[in-house]
């Protein structure tokens, strides 16, 4: 309806530019806004506060002229002009047959669009080295990414999802001694352990695995033990894909699935890194101090210049970063979107420093970066913090075994990302209003619910006699959730433009809110066939809207609960 009324606003002005009224350049940004006091219409727009200078008037006349120039619809009942130039909007009881027709005819497609038609975008997100299970921190990410996949794929983008991480350096060497060490029978408490090993239970069963000689598969990884405890490459190498294959069955619990794996070891074994620092050599943003060799970063809004490789020789972790990033670029993706904890803030402004520092067309502020915050868990008011599995933290799959997929998902992907947040296990595990994935579950269950005491009654429901019997929807409890209903394609863009799938879950807890009012305010299945018809509609629109925000969070949409 926003953009139906953005709509008819450009027409009118396309007059106005036509008569005179407006300049012929006239490019105005149409905003449509809901309307908080419904008295004052359902939507309103401030077009004539914003032209009113080009049309050389004030806001009133200039909105008049608007009103006047506005095409006829049979979705608005009447315009007003309010304040000092506002025109609200009021919608006709025909744009509620509309919008449930709309909604019933496109199902699953209801609030999705072709905005991205045409364009790649990859998100990055995980993204943990194969060092241990993955813990809560790597949950958030998981949900958040693969939220923000869902929701770029609504808006038509060409959505490549990608998984990055380091198979080699000084983690994967710890990790390698930690096995090594339990398949030669030594524990954490010998005198020979590595001073920085991994300690977890986890390693007790890679070290057996690689023993037996077991073969470990994951989605980008295979390798055979050996059954040599002496072999520490062979170790290093079944540990990585070992591990991997952990990873893979916590995400594939978890609904998350990759279409890329790469190793950071291969921007080294390709020589990308290194022509990526010749490059940056070779353009002037670097020079040589103390025995490192810097990159001019505050050229590119740094605060201060950063050392690229160190004394020893070795490049700082930021710089195959950037030969990462430009792989990135070089393989067509217009927008580049990294989920990542917040502890990668302070690596942002180099990246994107060493990015314009090669010179190579990618635009400034390139790629887009989106942070998630420090989860703490809580049972019984106090702090969960340790997996005997993993030693030292609780793990993802802790997480899903405690509460289930659906409420893990929801939990983590609800709050703004930037947020810390607090997932409460007893709250995430209740079955009440409190909990607000059960809220939004059990408003698409009272639909069906509806539906199966409807076949009990012997009673029938027509898609087509409800729709035409529509305008026996009068409270305005059901004309908020027609409103409510319109709202969601907009809440699909904004939520993908904003990089924010919290957005989706607000919205949900709203739809369903409203529609539990409704519910327990009114009875569905009336006598009267026509009301009994509009409502049923009414509800089958609901339905559908809460199962396709549901579906953009990963979240199921159960028939019975």
């Amino acid at each position: 309806m926003k953009q139906h009324i953005a709509d008819l606003i450009n027409t009118a002005l396309t007059t106005l530019i036509e008569d005179g009224t407006l300049p012929a350049d006239t490019q105005p940004k149409i905003m449509v806004e809901n309307t908080r006091d419904k008295s004052h219409g359902d939507f309103a727009s401030n077009i004539a506060l914003t032209l009113a200078k080009a049309a050389r008037t004030n806001p009133r006349e200039l909105s008049q002229k608007i009103c006047a120039a506005l095409p006829a619809s049979d979705n608005v009942e009447k315009t007003e002009i309010a304040g000092p130039g506002f025109i609200n909007f009021f919608v006709s009881d025909a744009s509620t047959g509309n919008l449930i027709k709309v909604i019933l005819q496109e199902k699953h497609n209801y609030g999705r669009n072709s905005d991205g038609a045409g364009r790649k975008v990859q998100v990055e997100f995980v993204s943990a080295n194969p060092t241990g299970p993955l813990h809560i921190g790597h949950g958030r990410g998981a949900a958040v990414g693969d939220c923000l996949c869902r929701l770029m794929d609504a808006n038509g983008w060409d959505v490549t999802r990608e998984f990055y991480y380091n198979d080699a350096g000084q983690q994967i060497n710890n990790l390698a001694l930690s096995v090594q060490a339990r398949c030669k029978g030594l524990n954490p408490d010998h005198e020979s352990w590595p001073a920085d090993g991994y300690r977890g239970d986890y390693i007790v069963e890679l070290a057996e695995s690689f023993m037996r000689g077991d073969t470990v598969k994951s989605a980008d990884q295979s390798f055979t033990g050996t059954k040599d405890a002496d072999d520490l490459d062979g170790i290093r190498h079944f540990a990585v894909a070992y591990l991997r294959h952990e990873q893979d069955l916590d995400l594939k619990a978890f609904g998350v699935n990759f279409d890329v794996y790469f190793l950071e070891s291969s921007l080294y074994t390709e020589g990308k890194v290194e022509a990526a620092v010749k490059t940056l050599i070779d353009n002037g943003f670097t020079y040589e101090d103390g025995g490192a060799l810097w990159l001019r970063t505050t050229d590119f809004g740094d605060d201060k210049d950063r050392v690229m490789r160190k004394t020893d020789g070795g490049y700082t972790y930021f710089v195959p970063d950037v030969a990462y990033h430009l792989d990135k670029w070089q393989r067509g993706f217009d927008t580049v979107i990294n989920e990542q904890g917040a502890d990668h803030h302070s690596t942002i402004t180099r990246v994107r420093a060493g990015l314009q520092a090669l010179q190579a067309e990618i635009p400034k502020g390139w790629p887009d970066y989106v942070l998630h915050q420090m989860v703490t868990v809580m049972r019984g008011g106090e702090e969960v913090k340790i997996s005997k599995r993993a030693g030292s933290y609780l793990t993802l799959r802790d997480l899903i075994d405690e509460v289930g997929q659906d409420a893990t998902r929801y939990f983590l992907a609800a709050r703004k990302s930037d947020s810390h947040l607090n997932f409460d296990i007893d709250l995430a595990r209740s079955e009440s209003a409190d909990n607000p994935v059960y809220y939004i579950q059990y408003a698409h269950a009272r639909v069906c619910s509806i539906f199966r005491k409807l076949a009990e009654n012997d009673l029938q429901w027509d898609e087509t006699i409800g729709i035409d019997a529509l305008g026996h929807l009068e409270l305005e409890a059901e004309k908020r959730l027609v409103v409510n209903l319109g709202r969601y394609p907009e809440i699909v863009k904004r939520a993908a433009a904003n990089r924010a799938p919290n957005q989706v879950a607000n919205y949900l807890y709203e739809l369903a809110s409203d529609f539990h009012t409704f519910y327990n305010s009114e009875k569905t299945l009336v006598e009267d066939t026509d009301l009994r018809n509009a409502r049923l509609t009414l509800a089958v629109a609901v339905r559908q809207v809460l199962a396709n925000g549901l579906d953009l969070l990963g979240v199921s949409a159960p028939e019975l609960m």
